[in-house]
Order: C-alpha cells, then structure tokens, then sequence
C-alpha cells in the first residue's frame, strides 16, 4: 500500500513536471526563450516544449497598443502656457530588443513624449500650435520613431487630443472670433448691398435701351407706314392722271372722229376754234403756244372777219401770210 502511494506521488510529480514544460503562445504573440538565465531563441506562435526549471518562456504582445500621455502644461513661442494631452499608437517589431532594451517601455516612451512634445510646441506660437495640429503630430511621431527604434519599436502616429490655453486667453479669443465674424458680416452686408447696386443699375440701363430701342423701331415702322402711304397716294394720284388722260384722249379721240365724221367747213373750224381759245385764255394762263401752222386757221378767221365788216381781203401774199402767222396773244383772245 506504502508502495502504491508512492507511485502516485511520484507519477503526479512527473506529470506536473511534464505539463510545466508545456507552452503555447498565440497568434499575436511572440515567445523569447531563456535557458539558466541566457537568452536562447524567439519561438513564433504554437505548442512549445521547454524544460522545466531549466528554460522559461516569455510571451511578448506584438499587437499595435496605445498609450495616453497624460495632460501637461507647455509654454508656447509667445509666452502663453497651455495644456496639452496625446496619445500615442505604437506597435513592437522586435520582441527581443523590447525585453532586453528597455526595462519599463510603458513609462520610458510616456516621459519621452511629454519631453518632445514641450520642444514641439516651444517652438510654436499659440494660432499655430492650434491650427497646425498635422504639423505636430508628424513632427512628434519622427522623434519617438528615431528614438524607439532601439527598443524595438515603431511609433506609428502621435495625436494631439487638447490643447487648452488659459480662460483668459480663450476669452480674448472667443472676442476676437466674435469681431472677425462681425467683420465678415459687415463685409458680406456690403458686397450683397454693392452687388443688388450693380444689378438695379444694369436693369436700369437694360430698360433705358430697351426703350430707346422700342422709340427707334417705333419711329422706322411710323416712317415705313409714311412712305408706304405717301408711295400709294402717289401712285393713286398717278393712275388718276392716267386715266384722266386717257379718258381725255378717249373724249378728243371721239370728237375728232364726230367732227370728221360730220365733214364740217372751214368756217365752223374757225369758230369751234376762237370759242376754244377763249376758253383756254380765261385768265389763268399766263402764256398760250399755238401751233405752228396757223396759216389756214388765221385765213379762215379773216375770211369771217370781213364778212362782218364787208371788207375784201387784202391778198394772199408774204405779208399776209405773216400777219396770219403771228402769235396770239391769250389777252388779245379773250378781248
């Protein structure tokens, strides 16, 4: 019974043992494995076997981790003290060096922060250092990067949460904020009151051209109406005349064709002819042509002038001939 006891003692001491040198590291993990106190190897993750009491195994998180630097206060290029708060976002690239290089990561790349962040903002006057934020952060994520690089380490990038200056800095800058925007308005009240100027004037000037435009074409369309109605009376005035004329010639025509139809004398010739010289000189006339062969006309009024008088002619010669030729006179004919 001793014996058996025994036995299970010993096997419960052998499995214990055996299962202390069992390891697992996961997947995000990183094994560093140490043999009576010397760096041996860095085992990539799964089932590992050490020996107990000989070996040891530490797992080392290569996952990318965030550290919060705690709020600060920093003196800026123009002598204003303002409160700054980070984060950090960093992840491990080396297991061996960030055990062996660095005994405290967390605390050492915290200090290192705070540090290069009051040169960063030292260097920065207070607008800047809250309106380059961008600026900041690539410039503290170069200088952590450049110095935890020996620990194994890559900072991947560096937030600025706050920046907090004083209340009474965060007054001025609340009025002056109220002053600009003030400005802004004012400005913008008098580009829109400049701009509505601009635009009644151009209506105005549009509307006086359109008017003066409408006046014009008025005025053409008025004298093209005139000239269209002075052009038809001219032409009605015109096919009157010709009518009249031809109605006139239709008229001599006719009585030209009754008096040669009707074979009349010299001597009703001559007195169809004294009444119409009569009635051609009434007075209106200031001048009379008659035609040029008057010889016979004239002889025919002598033959029936000396029928009243009872006087012979005188003959037929030159003279005569030239007296029956002479021009009557529209006074003498309507004597």
């Amino acid at each position: 019974m001793a014996a058996m006891i025994v036995l299970i003692v010993i096997a419960f001491v052998l499995f214990a043992f055996a299962a202390s040198g069992i390891k697992i590291v996961r997947p995000f993990q990183k094994g560093i494995v140490e043999q009576l106190g010397r760096y041996k190897a860095t085992v990539e993750p799964g089932l590992k076997l050490i020996i107990p009491f000989i070996q040891n195994l530490t797992r080392v998180d290569m996952r990318e981790q965030v550290i919060d630097v705690p709020p600060q206060e920093v003196i800026t290029k123009d002598n204003v003290t303002v409160t700054v708060d980070a984060v950090i976002y960093f992840e491990p690239t080396d297991a061996q060096r960030l055990i062996y290089n660095v005994a405290n990561f967390i605390l050492a790349v915290t200090k290192l922060a705070q540090t290069n962040l009051r040169n960063v903002i030292g260097d920065m006057t207070l607008d800047n250092a809250l309106t380059s934020r961008d600026n900041v952060n690539v410039s503290l994520r170069e200088v952590l990067d450049d110095a935890t690089d020996k620990w194994g380490v890559r900072v991947v990038r560096v937030e600025i949460q706050r920046i907090d200056p004083p209340a009474d800095v965060m007054h001025a800058m609340h009025e002056q904020m109220k002053a600009e925007r003030n400005r802004r308005a004012v400005v913008l009240e008098a580009d829109g009151a400049r701009e509505a100027a601009i635009t009644r004037a151009e209506g105005q000037k549009q509307s006086v051209i359109l008017a003066s435009e409408a006046v014009r074409q008025q005025a053409i369309l008025e004298a093209e109406g005139e000239a269209e109605a002075i052009r038809a009376v001219a032409d009605a005035e015109r096919y009157r005349q010709l009518t009249v004329a031809e109605g006139e010639a239709a008229a001599i025509r006719s009585v030209y064709g009754a008096i040669h139809d009707g074979d009349p004398t010299p001597d009703l010739l001559a007195v169809k002819y004294l009444e119409a010289l009569g009635t051609v000189a009434d007075g209106r006339a200031t001048k009379i042509f008659l035609p040029a062969d008057m010889s016979a006309t004239l002889g025919s009024l002598g033959a029936i002038a000396e029928l009243f008088t009872g006087d012979e002619p005188e003959g037929d010669g030159p003279e005569a001939s030239a007296r029956d030729a002479a021009p009557v006179e529209p006074e003498d004919l309507a004597g």
